[in-house]
């Protein structure tokens, strides 16, 4: 097995190691998402599920997580695909530009109360 990108970024999802990167690889190609990362969020049933957090294009159309799931399938394989879907405004970023992760789950998880 070859991990692309930060192990600690890892999500286990039902007993399956899932590198973000391939996702958000994903993400990019998407033509209304400018910018687009994964992240892992606790799920009772598998442990962690996977939720997309996405910067979409000022003029985009509404995205909704099941066509953000329409636009995935056969691309990647389906336990790829990320159950949630979050559009944020901008990224939790530290002062050399990298998006703080962390913060961003931690973050996720309040809209995700929010939501419920």
């Amino acid at each position: 097995m070859r991990i692309a990108g930060r192990i600690k970024d890892l999500v286990v999802r039902g007993g399956e190691n899932i590198s973000p990167r391939e996702i958000e690889e994903l993400l990019h190609t998407h033509p209304d998402i400018v910018d687009g990362h994964v992240i892992g969020v606790p799920d009772a049933k598998y442990g962690e599920e996977l939720m997309a957090v996405v910067k979409l294009r000022n003029d985009a159309p509404e995205l909704t997580i099941e066509r953000l799931r329409e636009y995935c399938m056969g691309r990647i394989a389906r336990f790829k695909i990320p159950r949630y879907l979050w559009i944020v405004d901008e990224f939790p970023m530290t002062v050399t530009g990298k998006v703080r992760k962390v913060e961003m789950r931690q973050q996720a998880l309040e809209y995700l109360r929010g939501q419920q």
